[in-house]
């Protein structure tokens, strides 16, 4: 059977099809979109032009789906979509327009299926997981293999990027704001206070482009996906300062994460808070994430 997931997130909206035999799950291929829909809130109102880009690119997904046949499909969105004020009407509009049932999923929910999505492609029983997305970060506390506790926090790197940059690239005392206020919302989160771990589990695009830069940075192979969580400080340096930047840093990011040029320092500021915060000695990315969770909870038995 050949499946659909779309995925509305606050920085891209993704479609990944997938072919699901049993309990087999093989990837296809992945379209997506960088939209940046949190930078469509107006006074946390999710804009017309915002609803209208996400029609625009769940359009251009249903001609793709409607070419292969593919009818098996589920579109959720995350926390651009959930946290606006006019949530409900401008998810009834996008049904209405485009056909595509939009299930709005808490973030609970979402930090439920980043756990059951990573954890199928890591060996640890003991950890944080971390989804830094553009408008929420989700957290996962798990030890011997089951969740111990999970909560989606109101800070995303889009979000931070918005908030407090200037330009393309934060200076040094836009970074310290962002680490101020990363700070403040992490310590309202009572349950996580104590946790402390060797590793945190990464997932998504922050954690991706951060583990790209890295690789370029160390000279580490490509396919590594291990950081070394102080390493996380010097990388925001070398990615904070526009006007000092060098060329090799310069091709570095244009190669490494053109789409996330504008975010991927916020977003690191974020991952660098909680492992500072949680005692991390190391960052592991996992390219498994809430897609696959989604499927390993509903469609896979």
């Amino acid at each position: 059977m050949i499946h659909g997931i779309i995925d509305i997130g606050s920085n891209t909206i993704r479609m990944a099809i997938y072919d699901i035999k049993g309990q087999q799950i093989d990837f296809l291929m992945k379209k997506k979109h960088m939209v940046g829909l949190a930078a469509y809130l107006e006074n946390n109102v999710m804009s017309q032009a915002g609803i209208d880009k996400v029609c625009e690119v769940l359009f251009e997904f249903k001609a793709f789906l409607e070419i292969f046949h593919i009818t098996n499909v589920d579109a959720f969105t995350t926390a651009a979509l959930r946290n606006c004020k006019n949530s409900q009407e401008a998810v009834a509009e996008i049904i209405r327009r485009t056909g595509i049932h939009v299930e709005v999923i808490s973030g609970d929910m979402e930090a439920q299926y980043d756990f059951v999505g990573a954890v199928h492609s890591i060996k640890e029983q003991d950890g944080v997981l971390a989804d830094i997305g553009g408008a929420s970060t989700e957290l996962v506390a798990f030890q011997n293999g089951q969740i111990v506790d999970k909560i989606s926090l109101p800070m995303g790197s889009l979000d931070f990027r918005t908030k407090y940059c200037s330009s393309v690239l934060p200076n040094e005392f836009e970074v310290r704001l962002m680490e101020k206020q990363a700070k403040k919302i992490l310590a309202g989160a009572e349950a996580f206070a104590s946790i402390r771990c060797r590793m945190l589990l990464g997932i998504g695009g922050t954690f991706k482009g951060t583990c790209a830069l890295y690789n370029g940075i160390y000279n580490c192979e490509r396919k590594n996906l291990v950081m070394e969580a102080g390493a996380l400080e010097k990388m925001i340096q070398h990615f904070s300062q526009l006007e000092e930047i060098g060329y090799e840093d310069a091709v570095l990011l244009m190669k490494q994460v053109p789409d996330r040029i504008n975010t991927i320092v916020p977003g690191m500021v974020i991952a660098k808070v909680l492992t500072e915060h949680f005692q991390c000695q190391q960052i592991t990315y996992s390219d498994s994430g809430v897609r696959e969770g989604f499927i390993y909870t509903h469609l896979v038995k």
